[in-house]
């Protein structure tokens, strides 16, 4: 069983990296939703405003990932 896993453990690896390339493009769609998410992050700090200043820090740290 050892055996096996070895011979698959580089097809595995080069997969993994081109998953993780793959992935570092953005498209339009992803723009866009994003744009959509912005959007509704602002409409949330209007009708419900962040009651303090930890909530404020906590909505930030969000908005920075």
């Amino acid at each position: 069983m050892t055996r096996l896993l070895r011979s698959l453990l580089p097809a595995f690896t080069i997969v993994a990296a081109l998953a993780a390339t793959a992935c570092t493009r953005e498209g339009p769609a992803e723009r866009a939703g994003r744009g959509l998410d912005r959007t509704g992050e602002r409409v949330r700090d209007t009708l419900d405003p962040p009651r303090g200043p930890v909530e404020r820090l906590g909505r930030s740290v969000d908005r920075a990932f």
